[in-house]
């Protein structure tokens, strides 16, 4: 199976990677390696990490970043936008009817027990409506390309959807390594992502916070993964970031942020803890890292928490097949962005199905993620695939499986030369009150390992920048650096 060449296959591809693939022929190859390293101490200067946990060893690592841009030509941004916006509306009155009157359940077209039962739904917050009625003010919506025209979605992601500082720094590595290849494109910025962001956490603050609403970052601290993010936003926002000791809740139901000036009322909280830590007086009662009495708060009309607890109920891989039924109940549009086809091994004659094609298909956890508890068909031996057969059986609600699709590749440097990797897209789409906004392109991940179509982090994947090339001519004054290469 070939897969879909973006700089190569059609004449889209040719014309948008015009610049890029010239580029490429005429810069030696030992250059472009140099500018590698360059790219990799700049982002271990600034501090760039994640952190993976359970392997042994120091957990913080760079995510490693390739140099050669991922491009999207303007017309395949503007047709995958308005998919993008109508799938999160979607989304959103899924979350919205769930927890209220469930008429969607009631119709029968999304199977009661797959949301009634699911570890993700939220008890505590039936017949609560969050603010502006948004659920997941952050979606990152998981993409992969097969063809000129072939784009699916391949999961959401409503919960607390991360990456998108790579995507900041990405573009800022860019600028500084390549400041005239970047001038020689209509570059869609990228940079105003966190001033959208300010803007659409403000949106729905409570009504008594004012004009200037205090917004703050909760994260759960220093270990967790991606603590280099929450720190990189709270930063470009302008805002604090704060942990659960940090916060407490008055005998009023509002929350403060403790202070070297004294208590400060906070309004609006970017959280980026699960649910389950949240608030120890409602899920787990063991959480160290939550906030006693949020939820209190919360319900009061006192706070905004953004994404809405139980916004995961629309990140389970079991309830994605259903996604392009919500827009038709909700919307009354057909779906302008396609799933991948989905069994869901819980259905008896999808259970055959998958357990008959193990070589074939894609097996993973239906709430998995990073890569986990993922077996990719065609590349595991018998004893894995004999393995997955046995889970599957054992929990078939656990798994869902999807055909094994022939990811799209872009060049990427490696150690041999120039070669073809498969790529997906991570684009990061902001729910406020009054709008939707899209940054322009997102969060390209690479599969680094030849053959591979694992991209996560995680799993040894990297990033690149993601270039969605505006009409016009080029402007040349969008670099921001004075050296570099051409």
């Amino acid at each position: 199976m070939t897969a879909f060449d973006e700089m190569r296959d059609g004449a889209v591809a040719a014309a948008t990677y015009a610049e890029i693939r010239a580029w490429i022929e005429r810069t030696p190859l030992e250059d472009l390696k140099r500018k590698s390293s360059e790219a990799e101490l700049l982002f271990r200067r600034l501090g760039i990490t994640f952190a993976v946990y359970g392997e042994g060893g120091d957990p913080e690592r760079l995510i490693p970043f390739d140099i050669i841009p991922r491009l999207i030509a303007a017309s395949e941004w503007k047709s995958l936008s308005a998919g993008l916006e109508q799938r999160v509306r979607a989304l959103n009155a899924f979350m919205l009817d769930v927890y209220s009157e469930q008429r969607i359940l009631k119709a029968g077209i999304v199977p009661s027990e797959l949301v009634l039962d699911n570890e993700a739904f939220q008890p505590a917050m039936v017949g609560f409506t969050p603010p502006g009625g948004i659920y997941t003010h952050i979606s990152g919506i998981d993409m992969v390309r097969t063809g000129p025209d072939a784009f699916f979605v391949l999961e959401d992601n409503c919960r607390t959807p991360s990456g998108v500082s790579y995507m900041l720094e990405n573009r800022e590595a860019m600028l500084r390594l390549f400041p005239r290849l970047c001038a020689q494109h209509r570059l869609a910025p990228v940079s105003r992502y966190p001033e959208h962001l300010l803007a659409t956490l403000k949106s729905v603050a409570p009504a008594e916070a004012g004009p200037n609403p205090t917004v703050v970052v909760l994260t759960p601290g220093s270990f967790n993964s991606a603590y280099y993010e929450h720190c990189f936003l709270a930063d470009e926002m302008g805002v604090e970031v704060v942990e659960g000791v940090d916060l407490f809740v008055s005998e009023d139901d509002v929350v403060f942020m403790r202070t070297t000036r004294g208590p400060q009322r906070v309004d609006v909280i970017y959280r980026r803890i699960d649910d389950d830590f949240l608030d120890p007086e409602v899920f787990r009662k063991d959480s160290l890292v939550g906030v006693p009495g949020l939820m209190r708060a919360y319900k009061a009309g006192n706070v905004t928490l953004a994404n809405a607890p139980g916004a995961g109920i629309a990140d389970d891989k079991a309830i994605y097949p259903y996604v392009p039924e919500m827009v038709r109940f909700y919307l009354n549009e057909e779906p302008k962005l396609a799933n991948v086809p989905t069994y869901l091994c819980d259905r008896e004659e999808d259970r055959a199905e998958v357990l008959a094609n193990l070589d074939k298909l894609v097996v993973k956890l239906a709430r998995g993620s990073g890569g986990y508890g993922m077996m990719i068909g065609p590349h595991a031996d018998e004893t894995m695939r004999a393995e997955f057969a046995r889970r599957i059986t054992e929990k078939p609600g656990d798994y869902i499986a999807q055909p094994t699709l022939s990811l799209s590749t872009v060049p990427t440097v490696t150690e041999g030369g120039i070669a073809a990797r498969h790529v997906d897209l991570r684009p990061f789409i902001l729910f406020g009150k009054n709008e939707i906004s899209i940054v322009p392109g997102g969060l390209t991940r690479v599969a680094l390992r030849e053959g591979s179509l694992v991209v996560n982090s995680s799993q040894g994947g990297g990033t690149k920048d993601t270039w969605v090339l505006e009409d016009g001519p080029a402007r040349q004054s969008q670099s921001q650096s004075q050296g570099g290469t051409p």
